[in-house]
């Protein structure tokens, strides 16, 4: 099913209370299938905006569809979503991230701006949930939104041209190794998968199946638990050639290699505080995150060019992976110490030709359950 998702937020003061609307519509026809709004306390504009898209495509889901145009007249919303405007605000990241989720749920979603007078319903969802915040009207007093006279005659319903030749990155982490139950850091060590990462080789094989039966190509770190997990990937999308890159390698963590966290901590305090501090500094005998950083973006700029407009499937470990999403999301350093990628957990996003960038996903493990 087919449906058009109309959101709007609004915030009087910007900072100030807040509120959002959303309106799930038919393909083509535009009657109303569901509403919600709800007031957000004190907030900005851009949250409430946010929070609208994502309780639009909440709603969205809930009717099973499996289609979605989102329109909204939040040009800030539409580029970031789009992949065509970096998330600069760190507050709104996570909203960001959250309504990513959501679009992978889908078999397709476009994004297109709207002038406000064409979202009328939404706004008018929106203001009503301050207005009654406000105690301004009695609650449950819902605003007509079956007026389709906001419509284009003719609206356009396919995606635009330039969200059509991007190139999807699936990043999969490897499956699990007795140093990663363990907790151990493993970086250079040539760890084999155990029985249960095999296993989650293969689960994750199935995840990357659901995204795309029509993946171009399946790229390798050179380390064996990693070339593994790859091939287990690639024979479930239809036996696509694994093709090792060697500078997907994770960190070279040096004399802590095989080592927990707290052995280290106990043993090279200051080392560690220091490496935890900055990714200019390395490990004891090892590599920096900004030499992985360096070397990853190689890896990536020449996956690329390589398969540009494909869909290519990228197994490496931890850091690579996580320095990817950072420079992704535009995220500062600290990105690196707070998110957690689990084995065979999978993240997603497109890359257009100008070097935008939309996150889809991060960490999916439903696969692994």
């Amino acid at each position: 099913m087919r449906v058009a998702v109309e959101a709007d937020g609004g915030s009087r003061g910007n900072p100030g209370p807040a509120g959002y609307g959303a309106v799930v519509r038919t393909h083509p026809t535009g009657e109303v299938l569901l509403e919600r709004y709800g007031a957000l306390g004190v907030t900005t504009n851009n949250v409430a905006e946010y929070t609208g898209l994502i309780e639009g495509l909440s709603a969205a889901l809930e009717l099973k569809a499996t289609e979605v145009d989102v329109r909204m007249d939040s040009k800030l919303v539409i580029e970031q979503m789009s992949g065509r405007w970096q998330i600069k605000n760190p507050g709104l990241r996570p909203l960001a991230a959250s309504a990513a989720e959501l679009v992978s749920r889908f078999e397709r979603v476009s994004f297109e701006w709207i002038p406000r007078e064409r979202n009328k319903a939404a706004d008018a969802l929106a203001n009503l949930a301050m207005d009654e915040a406000a105690g301004k009207v009695p609650r449950g007093t819902a605003p007509d939104v079956t007026d389709k006279s906001d419509l284009p005659v003719k609206a356009s319903w396919a995606p635009p041209a330039s969200l059509e030749n991007a190139t999807r990155i699936i990043l999969v982490r490897h499956g699990e190794t007795a140093l990663t139950k363990q907790g151990r850091y493993s970086g250079r060590g040539d760890v084999p998968l155990s029985d249960e990462g095999q296993a989650q080789a293969m689960a994750a094989g199935g995840r990357v199946a659901g995204i795309s039966r029509d993946v171009t190509a399946v790229v390798s770190s050179p380390l064996g638990r990693c070339v593994r997990t790859a091939e287990l990937i690639a024979a479930e999308v239809g036996g696509v050639p694994v093709t090792v890159v060697d500078d997907l390698i994770e960190c070279d963590f040096g004399e802590w290699e095989g080592l927990t966290f707290a052995e280290v901590q106990s043993r090279w305090p200051s080392e560690m505080s220091a490496w935890l501090g900055s990714t200019s500094v390395a490990p004891p005998g090892g590599e920096s995150f900004q030499a992985v950083a360096k070397r990853t973006r190689a890896a990536m700029a020449t996956v690329l060019k390589s398969y540009a407009g494909g869909v290519v499937v990228v197994v490496s470990h931890v850091s690579p992976i996580k320095l990817i999403l950072r420079d992704a999301l535009a995220a500062s350093d600290a990105f690196l110490h707070r998110l957690f990628l689990d084995p065979a957990g999978v993240s997603t996003m497109d890359v257009w030709p100008d070097g935008n960038i939309a996150v889809r996903s991060v960490n999916e493990t439903s696969h692994l359950r």
